[in-house]
């Protein structure tokens, strides 16, 4: 595998989930592995790189992301309030399968095909070309590096991501303080259950 960590893997994986060009994302794969792709830069929105090709210049690609909408950010948020527990969790991938879904799932945060615009200097005709295949490959890899560069890539300030989520879990347990619990065992209930007289 290329990736190694949970958010190099999910990259990956959503990558091969989209896309048809089976032979091209093996080559791609290739690049990667000998060191082809000689410059990566993520950057809010876009990755600029550059790939060694067989010509004496490296090919310039360039790989655009949609940006996200105020809504998926916010539900996102919402989710992510009561699960995540701290930005070190976040970026190990250190939270429940379902807040996995939330990004890569059908409404996640992960880009959809009609999210991603590729470009590429070099005259092969396909969209998806083995040297844009090196740099999806490379993004998997640098996430491994530096998750916090897939909220970069998406356009989400990840510590205010995460002062946010926090907060929204506080206020939520603030609201209820005042409400009994049911889990609270009454003094003559855990008398009963102890032995204790």
């Amino acid at each position: 595998e290329i990736a190694t960590t949970w958010w190099g893997r999910a990259w990956c994986d959503n990558l091969e989930k989209y896309m048809d060009y089976e032979n091209r994302l093996e080559r791609g794969i290739r690049y990667v592995r000998t060191g082809a792709v000689v410059d990566l830069k993520i950057q809010k929105g876009k990755v600029v790189a550059r790939v060694q090709g067989r010509r004496k210049a490296p090919y310039k690609v360039e790989v655009r992301i949609s940006p996200l909408s105020e809504e998926r950010c916010q539900a996102a948020i919402k989710k992510c309030s009561r699960r995540i527990e701290s930005l070190d969790s976040l970026m190990r991938g250190d939270f429940p399968e379902e807040l996995k879904e939330l990004f890569v799932g059908e409404q996640g945060l992960f880009p959809k095909p009609q999210e991603i615009s590729l470009i590429c200097s070099c005259p092969d005709w396909a969209i998806l070309c083995k040297h844009v295949a090196a740099v999806l490959y490379g993004i998997g890899k640098r996430f491994d590096e530096d998750p916090r560069l897939f909220f970069e890539l998406r356009g989400i300030d990840v510590n205010r991501f995460v002062d946010i989520t926090m907060e929204t879990r506080i206020d939520s347990m603030l609201r209820n303080a005042d409400r009994p619990s049911t889990r609270i065992i009454e003094s003559d209930d855990w008398k009963k259950m102890f032995g204790v007289l």
